[in-house]
């Protein structure tokens, strides 16, 4: 990173976070002598297994999706960020397929992991070392015996072993990957309990000991620091106290778990809004983060080590927010970076991630009348479900009160969903940008909008696609032009100082919001303004009608006379015929021909873009490293805040 960015970064900085980043150069310096030898280690047993019969109750259909994702494994096929990659029956761990380069070797805080001229892409690197293929196929031998898959995974897990030394190399630079592949090590071996190989690969064998216990070593010497504590520390932590839980074996294992769990306890309550929404206010970081903290509590229960009560509610609130928040399809929404990192995988493809952390939720909190329906099932609930202590009955549990009706708006985050008729869903985003000082995760997207019908994208948000080595593209997606909202003077409403740093930060407020529900004949109305250009402010308001299943999109800006450009993104399934100003809107859901008409503001010029690379702007990214073209709408103008021509009224009216 440049000079500046040093620079920038730390302005962000507090003097604790200051104090504690020179004591890791420090520590950095003292580590790079030889790696001290692991305590010696005897009698090691492990004992969180699985109950009895657990592996039986995994449905039917889940296990078959398991099965044939551990087969697509054992041929050597896998798929990382769009990327396929056919070396998987023995795999070079630096090696990234993406851009064809190989991380250099040697002191692991010398490895410039974010040079992707000098490393490649970190993320495909990285992913394959998390080694959550290893539970998957760890999971399909508990569920079919099969040795196959149990001897796969020990040849692998040996091989990492000896291809990574303790602080040599890539995968020793970020405490999120060591307390993610932490966690996987431990439900590897609980899952191969059953397997006559399973003690010496782990409890007697010296060098998993080695690993494990430098893996644990790294992460209470480094753990992520002030403005950077957001989902990476909870991953350190939630992964340090699992092993110190499961491999209790070694002389710091105490004093491992209990600083964990002072973590995990303190950054889950730091991470989230009362509400149960996650401060960083991207969505897949929920997800990330709720899965990390439903795997603690197991290795918890397991163990029998008591966890304060702020732990579970915490999780009972998140999973509470996410049932409240998805659409008819249990999509939520997509909101700031997404990566698609998890914390727990046994499952196997076509799975839905948030089905599957709702039925989670189901058999340990308890779902409510207003929860949605899920009707998928997974291989992770029944095993999380038969370690996880049951919580108390709803409305049983002391101190805690839990919604009676589905929530719409959630002040403390500033998201509203307005639902109409038809599976009509719109989020409108009033709330902060991002969590902490940096706000790494978040988008300049204030005062944007989503809509989706029947869980179909109609005004999307386009997504992430990349974070390292493609600064075009990382600055597209997270861009306010790259958002359903309005830009003035061609600039972002937040002021980006690096691909994970924001120096100046759009300040919104909600004026007003008025919910009557999706069964109810009103119109749900929602309003809010910022402060992200100077001079001039930004005020949206949003109604739906669901008598006339109409939404309406009022833009008002005051100040000074301005250009302003206000884009509306369609999902990847949306044709448009645009003609002056009316963009006429259709698609197809399970087969059946759906449309809609979209009113743009006369006072505004409009073009279709689509695909363009000169800039990018028209593409949509389904995940992390994929995009594919999409139709923008984008109208310019100006507007005098003295005028009419301040006000830009948007009209979205669905058929059928």
């Amino acid at each position: 990173m440049s000079a500046g960015w040093y620079l920038r970064r730390l302005s962000r900085m507090g003097p604790r976070e200051v104090g504690g980043r020179v004591g890791d150069a420090v520590r950095r310096r003292q580590w790079r002598s030889s790696p001290p030898d692991c305590p010696e280690v005897t009698g090691a047993r492990f004992t969180a297994v699985l109950p009895a019969g657990t592996a039986a109750a995994v449905p039917p259909d889940a296990a078959k999706r398991l099965i044939a994702e551990a087969d697509r494994l054992m041929a050597g096929h896998i798929e990382y960020f769009g990327v396929v990659r056919d070396d998987l029956a023995d795999p070079d761990w630096w090696y990234d397929p993406k851009t064809g380069r190989r991380a250099p070797w040697g002191y692991a805080f010398d490895v410039p992991y974010r040079d992707e001229d000098a490393v490649g892409d970190i993320k495909q690197i990285w992913e394959l070392s998390r080694h959550q293929y290893l539970t998957v196929l760890a999971a399909a031998y508990a569920v079919t015996g099969d040795e196959r898959y149990a001897e796969r995974v020990a040849a692998h897990l040996r091989r990492w072993w000896s291809a990574n030394a303790p602080l040599r190399g890539v995968h020793w630079t970020s405490g999120i990957e060591l307390g993610i592949r932490l966690l996987s090590w431990v439900w590897i071996r609980r899952l191969l309990d059953g397997w006559p190989g399973a003690a010496g690969l782990f409890e007697d064998n010296p060098v998993a000991l080695n690993q494990i216990w430098h893996h644990q070593r790294w992460l209470a010497a480094f753990p992520s620091r002030g403005s950077s504590a957001n989902n990476h520390i909870i991953a350190e932590a939630a992964g340090q106290f699992a092993a110190a839980c499961a491999f209790d074996w070694f002389p710091a294992s105490a004093r491992w778990r209990t600083g964990a769990l002072r973590s995990l306890e303190r950054q889950l309550r730091n991470n989230t809004f009362g509400s149960g929404l996650n401060r960083e206010l991207a969505t897949e970081y929920h997800g990330l983060v709720l899965e990390l903290g439903l795997a603690a509590v197991a290795e918890a229960d397991t163990a029998g080590v008591p966890v304060p009560a702020s732990i579970r509610q915490v999780l009972l609130r998140m999973t509470d927010a996410l049932a409240a928040v998805v659409d008819s399809r249990l999509r939520p929404p997509r909101q700031g970076d997404a990566d698609d990192g998890h914390g727990l995988v046994v499952d196997g493809a076509g799975t839905d991630r948030w089905g599957s952390l709702l039925a989670t939720g189901d058999a340990v909190f308890g779902r409510l009348a207003w929860w949605p329906a899920v009707t998928g099932t997974d291989v992770r609930t029944p095993l999380l479900a038969a370690l996880i202590r049951p919580y108390p009955a709803p409305g049983t549990a002391p101190g805690v009160t839990r919604p009676a009706d589905r929530p719409a708006h959630f002040a403390d985050a500033g998201l509203t969903i307005l639902r109409g008729p038809g599976e009509i869903w719109c989020r409108c985003d009033g709330g902060p940008h991002g969590f902490l000082s940096i706000a790494a995760h978040a988008h300049a997207d204030a005062l944007s909008v989503e809509v989706r019908h029947d869980g179909v994208d109609v005004l999307a948000d386009p997504g992430t696609y990349c974070y390292h080595g493609q600064p075009a593209w990382r600055q597209y997606f997270r861009s306010t032009l790259g958002h359903n909202t309005l830009q003035i003077d061609g600039a972002d409403q937040s002021v980006s100082g690096g691909p994970f740093l924001w120096t100046r930060h759009a300040r919104s407020r909600v004026l007003a919001v008025d919910t009557p529900g999706a069964s109810a004949r009103g119109t749900a109305r929602w309003c809010a303004e910022h402060d992200g250009y100077p001079g001039s402010v930004h005020r949206r308001r949003v109604e739906l009608c669901a008598e006339k299943r109409e939404l309406l999109v009022i833009d008002e800006v005051r100040g000074d006379r301005r250009e302003v450009r206000l884009a509306f993104h369609l999902g990847p399934a949306i044709s448009a015929d645009l003609v002056g100003s009316r963009a006429v809107l259709t698609w197809t859901r399970d087969g059946e021909d759906r449309s809609a008409v979209l009113d743009l503001p006369g006072e505004l010029s409009w073009r279709a873009h689509r695909g363009e690379t000169d800039p990018p702007l028209g593409w949509y990214s389904a995940g992390f490293g994929r995009k594919e073209p999409t139709t923008t709408l984008v109208g310019t103008g100006f507007a005098d805040g003295a005028a009419l021509s301040g006000e830009f009224t948007t009209v979205l009216r669905f058929h059928g």
